[in-house]
């Protein structure tokens, strides 16, 4: 193993990481349009703005039970595992292309709740199955180009998505869908990373077993600062509209081209993460990111376009950095036996804030101007950098051999 410091040409390069790569950015295309479409297609089955919104969120409701989904992926072999849920989403998306209908309600919602553990199941043996097929030094660079390959989808997948259901309705796009499941399924056979062999595991046991987190300060940190700026991204998040109709003017439409540079801002962090994370080191990248964050959350408080495209900017570049982090320790410093369990609790602890924050957010703008409700919450994102930045960060890479690699 050489000692060059790997970038994105590099990883490139490595078979086992661009069929990964390619296995995310096809899959992430079709998992995109469909989040889009469903509430879309729910409302327009049952004319009910308030059954739309409960089909957008049966797909997170498996959310909370990632630390148990998450555990599959250290009981089975993992790119097994991998193949079988795309499998599982084509056949639950092909059932709800040929029987969604006004009548079927319950149907169309039990499909997209599977639909969502298909999700978590495969996020956990995934980022369980690059830590152990990558040479740890590509782990913070092959995260930054899959979150890429996931936002640069979320700019292009709903536009796709609105037109095929505008022109073809919502059993289109769910075939779409179902499709880039079996490319992704394709790509997943090819590799030739051979998985550990799972430990046998006496008896049933209904909870994960072990410690939270492993002993790592290094992660524990990272996690806290991700799990508290995702809270905080919720509240921004729930001000979008006020920004929109009240900050600017704007019909509510004009937080599409919001989302847009949003989206931006994160393609550009996760084609550097690599790089900025060799410099920083993992706490100095997330530091810095949760400061972008709060910079750009407070920016939005101000008048004028040109100012909030710029706040937005700002967020999108800076949210994306602690989570990289935090994904990049998990995989480095979690022993390979635990990385589902361990990938599924972070998940929880990562996302579940963010839900949290959306609901009090929601409430809060209501009886709150939306600039001084950002400000706060900008000045809060700054406040969570100081968490990651104390103390020195290991630098990726180069960390010692986690025992059970």
């Amino acid at each position: 193993m050489t000692t060059t410091p790997r970038t994105a040409r590099h990883l490139l390069r490595d078979r086992e990481a661009s069929l990964i790569l390619g296995a995310v950015l096809v899959s992430g295309f079709g998992s995109s349009a469909t989040a889009l479409v469903a509430g879309v297609w729910v409302k327009e089955l049952t004319a009910s703005d308030s059954l739309a919104a409960l089909a957008t969120a049966a797909l997170w409701a498996a959310v909370p039970a990632a630390p148990w989904l998450g555990a599959l992926a250290d009981r089975f072999p993992r790119r097994h595992l991998l193949v079988a849920t795309d499998l599982a989403a084509a056949a639950l998306l092909l059932l709800l292309a040929a029987t969604a209908a006004p009548g079927r309600l319950w149907l169309i919602l039990t499909v997209l709740v599977l639909y969502g553990v298909c999700g978590t199941v495969h996020d956990a043996a995934g980022t369980a199955l690059a830590a152990t097929a990558l040479d740890p030094r590509l782990l913070g660079t092959f995260n930054g180009l899959r979150l890429t390959a996931n936002e640069g989808m979320k700019l292009l997948a709903p536009l796709t998505g609105a037109a095929l259901f505008t022109w073809y309705g919502g059993p289109a796009v769910a075939l779409l869908d179902a499709l880039t499941f079996l490319c992704a399924a394709a790509l997943y056979t090819l590799l030739r990373t051979p998985d550990p062999v799972p430990e046998p595991r006496p008896g049933r046991r209904r909870r994960p077993r072990g410690p939270l987190l492993p002993p790592s300060p290094t992660l524990r940190t990272l996690v806290t600062a991700g799990a508290s700026t995702m809270l905080l991204a919720g509240v921004n998040g729930a001000s979008l509209y006020a920004v929109v109709d009240a900050g600017l003017g704007r019909a509510p439409s004009w937080a599409g081209v919001l989302y847009a540079v949003q989206g931006a801002g994160s393609v550009a962090t996760g084609l550097t993460a690599g790089t900025m994370m060799r410099r920083l080191g993992e706490r100095g990248f997330a530091a810095g990111g949760c400061a972008l964050f709060g910079l750009g959350v407070a920016v939005r408080a101000l008048p004028g376009d040109a100012t909030v495209l710029a706040g937005s900017l700002l967020i999108g570049a800076g949210l994306p950095c602690v989570l990289i982090a935090a994904l990049t320790a998990v995989q480095r410093e979690t022993p390979a036996d635990r990385l589902g369990v361990t990938a599924g609790r972070v998940h929880t602890l990562l996302y579940a804030p963010n839900a949290v924050g959306l609901v009090a957010g929601a409430g809060l703008v209501a009886v709150t101007d939306h600039r001084v409700l950002l400000t706060v919450t900008g000045a809060a994102a700054l406040g969570c950098a100081v968490v990651p930045a104390r103390g020195r960060g290991v630098r990726s890479g180069e960390a010692e051999e986690v025992p059970g690699r």
